[in-house]
């Protein structure tokens, strides 16, 4: 099970920081991706790291802004998020990929609980 954590109301250009919390399997068996939903809109793949941590995507309007890190050792992937617009706002997802093409939003396959993020003044 992903849990994602940290979401809530922020004004545009703040920042935030989300976690994804893991139980019953290990994030470091896994390329891990963030996905966005907005309202009425599909789910989009924000940021991915690879397995090892040693690379990272962005798509780019996300690009610049937001980093992608990871823990293996405490199970947990994160997202900070800075110079928050108000078309960030959505439902924010964490998931996971075995697939080589782990930048590629349609090998992820396995998705937890998400977090409301909301930017607005």
């Amino acid at each position: 099970q992903l849990q994602a954590f940290g979401g809530g109301l922020v004004q545009p250009g703040g920042s935030l920081g989300l976690s994804c919390s893991a139980s019953g399997l290990f994030v470091g068996n896994y390329h891990m991706g963030w996905f966005r939903q907005a309202p009425g809109q599909e789910r989009d793949l924000v940021a991915a790291i690879r397995r090892s941590g040693s690379a990272t995507y962005y798509s780019d309007p996300v690009k610049g802004r937001f980093t992608i890190s990871r823990a293996n050792s405490k199970n947990t992937v994160y997202l900070q998020m800075n110079g928050l617009k108000p078309e960030d706002t959505g439902v924010y997802y964490c998931a996971t990929s075995q697939n080589v093409n782990w930048r590629d939003a349609v090998w992820y396959n396995f998705w937890g609980q998400g977090t409301q993020v909301t930017v607005s003044s």
